[in-house]
């Protein structure tokens, strides 16, 4: 029996205070700068004491508010970018109304009234986007005259298209499509309260004969009637009345509202027969595609497939990328490394037609640097980290150097898989080192994240909605959470509904029970085993549909499906996912095959494509054209900088203490993926991975931006080697054309040069030499993967 306990309540009290206790450095702040402004036009000092005094409590108020604020956001059910935003802002003002005080302490006018302006104007974008938090994302905008009518984005959705039609009787294709989509809408906003799972007031929406019948106080629909449904009564009625629906959580939308109307007008048809899926769920089984006939010159499979695909989009083939961009590019993707100019040089001036093909060859047989770089990819997926919450207590640990020698080796997939989830000693901490977490809850006790982990890494798959009721986002229900959590668990256990136990076992099953059928009375490890042997079957082609989407997204910057870790959304190509899979198995589930196969490909070659609201790449109608212009990650930009100018690592005990010491003779530097995570790394993307993590944001951020211009580590190091630099190269025309030679893989041009000589004078200075180094590694053409 588990005890279960809800945050205690103390917490919960104190993080509600938020919201009143914010609005008091708000106001002081503000206050502040318009006295700092009256005082400053007025040439007087007569209000100094007053403002002294409101600028320190204003950020005493921030850092309490701050506090509030964090309370809140982990007791109550916050989520998503905004809440994101709205954080970091709030930090953010908080840390600068303490610049503030010091500053103003130190009597550094300027710096402080800089400071109190910037500081109001982060609590300005905090407030703004905690309002959107509280009040909805339109909160502001919908009463603007020039917002009434404008379409939503989500109001542009295709699925509204025949809400208009509703002069002429439906067809039976029509009416499948309508059932479904008043189905999704039921789903995301009823069934929380109105489902098998709960039925408030005795109603439920999930089947036809109950919606038919109605909850304890009669019928909720008049089918052919909308206007005298209590159903489309309830949800129309004002945000806070006691009856209006859904009770919590975001209202309905007019566009969600007018289609149940619209239902109900029809008679709200639900058709007879097996109830159908309102999600899409990907096929299992692997499946080999004709590859298409296409021009002599697309060899490669993969461009075979892609060309299709262009031709249906009604897109042209882009000329390929040069070599100084191609070569930077998969150096980057294989080994994670920049190019060295010798290397460079080379390559240009190879005459070779099959140079590419070489490349990549070569740069796959460097095991080390390989290794070394997907190290990254495999810590943030496996959740594998060197130091943090568990090691001190001896309740995680790590796979590192099973890792290693894994991608060193190239060990077959099938076997990386099977090694994973019915582990060695060394590969044990994926699946047992998940104890140090604790039981937070029934939701997060160790089986249910191992069954949670397995599911999203290796296939895709999120049960954390279905580990705590029957989810919302898909057909997985409570049962199928407990069955496959009970495979890791040593005891059977109890189904809990929402924290409650429900006194109901749910035995013991995998989640595609296609695959086979586990053995429940067997011993945990037998079953493991069991489990392992099925999940890496030639026929399930999920799982290698997974590794190679993921394989893909990795390199191209968006996946063929995404969310990569949802595997049932429409591919932009189903049948490149389906070939490079079956293929995949094929050829000895060889990753760095694949690799080959996606590098040497002329769509990888393609000129990369930017995109200015990462939304876009979530998109339903995404069109691929190319490979996603992309930030370095935070390993390879620390990495390039070390190997450009100088090292930003340089104790290499920490690494040898995980792998051997060969690794120190095969790299100048330690790299960065061998190191304990820091505020440079942390600042740069790297996750704490302490949860799986399968892909980071490209864009960059304000905590980014202060660690590059303030943070120790890095400013040190640009410090330490402009000294070295100053030495080796005596004059600023060489300091220039070699940081460009090795930062940007060419030679500066004129304009170049003149801002990069005014930069370090003409005599160089460690100074001027710093700020040069610091202005090219913020340079778009040294961190952005073209």
């Amino acid at each position: 029996m588990i005890l279960v306990t809800e945050s205690f309540w103390l917490w919960q009290f104190l993080g509600r205070l938020h919201p009143l206790i914010v609005h008091f450095p708000v106001s002081l702040l503000c206050v502040a700068l318009l006295l700092e402004l009256i005082g400053w036009r007025r040439k007087s000092t007569d209000l100094r004491a007053g403002i002294t005094a409101i600028v320190w409590i204003g950020a005493i108020g921030s850092v309490i508010a701050a506090a509030l604020g964090l309370l809140l956001a982990n007791q109550e059910d916050y989520g998503g970018n905004i809440l994101a935003v709205h954080q970091w802002s709030g930090l953010a003002t908080m840390a600068l109304s303490i610049v503030t005080v010091f500053a103003l302490r130190a009597r550094r006018m300027r710096l402080y009234r800089g400071a109190l302006l910037v500081t109001v104007l982060g609590v300005t974008l905090a407030g703004h986007y905690g309002s959107l938090l509280t009040h909805g994302e339109d909160y502001l905008t919908s009463v603007l005259p020039f917002d009434k009518g404008v379409d939503r984005p989500e109001s542009s959705d295709k699925r509204f298209a025949f809400v208009s039609s509703n002069s002429q009787k439906l067809t039976a294709e029509q009416v499948t499509q309508l059932n479904l989509e008043v189905r999704t809408i039921l789903a995301h906003n009823c069934y929380n309260c109105h489902s098998a799972s709960k039925m408030k007031g005795e109603l439920r929406l999930d089947k036809k004969e109950f919606i038919l019948k109605g909850g304890e106080h009669g019928p909720v629909i008049e089918p052919g009637d909308p206007e005298d449904s209590e159903l489309i009564r309830r949800i129309k009625l004002p945000t806070g009345h006691k009856k209006a629906m859904p009770t919590k959580g975001k209202r309905l939308t007019e566009k969600e509202i007018a289609l149940l109307e619209f239902w109900i007008k029809q008679g709200a048809p639900w058709p007879d027969g097996p109830e159908k899926s309102i999600y899409r769920v990907a096929a299992l089984e692997p499946r080999l595609p004709e590859i298409p006939v296409g021009p002599a010159a697309l060899t490669n499979p993969v461009d075979r497939f892609v060309n299709v695909y262009f031709k249906e989009n009604k897109l042209g083939w882009k000329k390929p990328v040069d070599d100084r961009t191609y070569i930077r590019r998969v150096y980057l993707d294989v080994i994670g490394l920049l190019p060295t100019p010798e290397q460079i040089q080379t390559f240009t001036a190879d005459a070779r037609p099959d140079k590419r093909e070489a490349l990549v060859k070569e740069l796959l047989s460097r095991n080390e640097d390989y290794a070394q770089h997907w190290l990254t990819f495999w810590n943030d997926a496996l959740r594998n980290d060197y130091t943090g919450t568990g090691y001190i207590t001896g309740g995680r640990f790590d796979i590192t150097k099973w890792l290693y020698a894994a991608l060193k080796t190239n060990k077959p997939y099938n076997h990386f898989v099977k090694e994973l989830i019915s582990p060695t000693k060394e590969s044990s901490g994926f699946i047992k080192g998940i104890k140090w977490r604790g039981t937070i809850n029934a939701s997060q006790r160790t089986e249910m994240q191992a069954a949670q982990n397995v599911a999203q890494v290796f296939l895709g798959l999120n049960l954390k909605c279905a580990s705590c009721h029957d989810s919302f986002i898909s057909d997985w229900k409570l049962d199928d959470a407990y069955a496959f959590a009970n495979v890791f668990s040593d005891t059977t256990l109890e189904v809990n509904r929402c924290d409650k136990p429900t006194g109901k076992m749910a035995g013991r099953r995998i989640l595609f029970k296609e695959l086979g059928e586990i053995n429940g009375e067997a011993p945990t490890e037998q079953r493991l085993k069991e489990l392992a042997d099925f999940m890496i079957q030639p026929k399930n082609g999920r799982l290698y549909r997974t590794l190679v989407n993921r394989v893909w997204a990795q390199v191209m910057g968006r996946g063929i499906v995404e969310p990569v870790d949802a595997m049932d959304n429409v591919p932009w190509s189903q049948d490149l996912l389906d070939y490079l899979a079956y293929d995949f198995v094929e050829n000895g589930y060889d990753i760095r095959r694949l690799l080959y196969t996606i590098l040497t490909a002329r769509t990888y070659q393609l000129p990369s494509v930017g995109v200015k609201d990462p939304e876009q790449l979530m998109a339903s109608d995404f069109v691929f054209q190319g490979m996603v212009r992309r930030r370095m990650t935070a390993e390879q930009f620390v990495d390039a900088v070390s190997l450009a100018f100088n090292p930003i690592y340089v104790d290499t005990s920490f690494a040898e203490k995980l792998l051997p010491a060969t690794i120190k003779k095969e790299a100048p530097f330690p790299r960065a993926s061998l190191v304990s995570n820091d505020p440079l790394l942390t600042a740069l993307g790297r996750p704490n991975r302490e949860t799986v993590s399968t892909s980071r944001t490209s864009q960059a951020n304000l905590l980014q931006a202060l660690e590059l211009t303030n943070g120790t580590r890095f400013n040190e190091s640009l410090k330490y080697g402009a000294e070295q630099w100053k030495e080796k190269y005596p004059s600023s025309d060489s300091i220039v054309r070699e940081l460009y030679r090795r930062a940007l893989g060419r030679e500066p041009v004129p304009k170049e040069m003149a801002v990069a000589q005014k930069i370090i004078g003409p005599k160089p200075s460690v100074e001027g030499i710093q700020d040069l180094v610091w202005a090219v590694a913020l340079h778009p053409e040294f961190q952005l993967i073209f």
